[in-house]
């Protein structure tokens, strides 16, 4: 550090020799002293406000002293010698204003800096912890899951979407899909936290998806929690000859039934209200049944919604899209159906497909 300043000063200290040295070595009859103005210019590029400063008084105290030397204050010429010395202090002036602004675009350059660092480590914590959440889904009997995520922006990975597939104690699986409010890390923080609080409730709760929703509600409710989301939780019982699953949809797009064979179709259900508008929200089940090599595609509005086309047009093009795609393997299914809709995404995308196997 010391070495450093050592260097920073080297060059005004310089300028001041060097301009000192040609005026005498020139003669008395080539005044150049004035150019000692230099060295304050040459601190307020290197250095702070007081060694500006310094500079400045130290080339105009040379510049007066080479004036003596060069015998400049005699009657024919101290006018212009006291024009050198004006024009030196007011350079000195001039280099401390511009060291000024300097140090400040430098201090302004520095909060910004920070601020960048502390975003950055904001955002490498979140998505830390959404990948975290967002794992490859447990081996389940009977059934074949695949997951998959997208984030709307290489510059931003996380948000507030989610996919989770769980057994409870008595045997039957949850899948969940839901998409928090929001692509940055708060929506990475309340989508941890609901997704916290609902996997304990099902664990606790053995009751239907309806319920298990109306009772997330009133933890969200209880705990105040800031938390606006779309939700679909999906409980499913692996029989000996089909697979039921159960669902209920809280404001979230429609599941998507690709069956082994025939056309896709969608699963519009009444619509109703999403997680954290009112807990005292009526919530409704509904069943399918799955036989072997039938799919239900689960997902996050972001696969189907799109600048140049309404939502009703993306949901109909992914149901075409899917049309004879259920003998696919899921994982190619998965892979077909995240560019099944033309467009760029607007939002990040996540889905979760589940196959019933035997």
């Amino acid at each position: 550090m010391a070495r450093m300043v050592l260097v920073r000063h080297a060059a005004p200290l310089a300028v001041l020799v060097t301009v000192a040295a040609v005026d005498v070595i020139a003669g008395r009859d080539q005044v150049v002293l004035g150019l000692v103005v230099i060295a304050p210019l040459v601190a307020a590029n290197m250095l702070g406000r007081g060694a500006t400063v310094g500079y400045g008084v130290l080339a105009l105290f040379v510049a007066a002293l080479l004036g003596v030397y060069d015998q400049q204050y005699n009657a024919d010429a101290v006018v212009a010698q006291l024009v050198r010395l004006v024009g030196v202090a007011l350079g000195a002036g001039a280099a401390l204003v511009g060291c000024g602004l300097r140090l400040g675009r430098e201090a302004e350059l520095a909060v910004q800096e920070r601020a960048r660092s502390a975003d950055l480590a904001v955002r490498r914590l979140a998505e830390t912890l959404q990948r975290s959440l967002l794992t490859d889904p447990p081996g389940l009997p009977g059934l074949q899951l695949v997951v998959r995520y997208r984030p709307a922006s290489v510059d931003v990975l996380v948000g507030g979407d989610w996919y989770d597939a769980f057994p409870r104690p008595d045997g039957t699986v949850v899948a969940v899909i839901g998409d928090v409010a929001g692509h940055d890390g708060p929506a990475a923080a309340m989508m941890a936290q609901l997704r916290g609080v609902l996997r304990g409730i099902a664990q606790a709760d053995t009751r239907a998806p309806g319920k298990l929703l109306a009772a997330l509600d009133c933890g969200v409710r209880q705990l105040s929690l800031p938390i606006l989301a779309t939700l679909i939780v999906a409980t499913i019982i692996h029989r000996p000859r089909d697979t039921l699953v159960c669902w209920s949809n809280a404001g979230h797009p429609p599941p998507l039934l690709i069956r082994s064979s025939g056309p896709a179709q969608l699963l519009h259900t009444a619509p109703e209200l999403l997680v954290g508008v009112d807990a005292r929200e009526a919530r409704t089940d509904h069943e399918i049944t799955l036989h072997r090599g039938d799919t239900l595609l689960l997902y996050t509005d972001g696969l189907v919604e799109r600048r140049s086309i309404d939502l009703d047009d993306g949901l109909a093009g992914l149901r075409t899209a899917a049309d004879g795609l259920g003998r696919w393997p899921l994982s190619e299914l998965a892979d077909r159906l995240l560019t099944a809709v033309p467009g760029q995404h607007l939002d990040d995308v996540a889905l979760l497909a589940i196959r019933a196997c035997r």
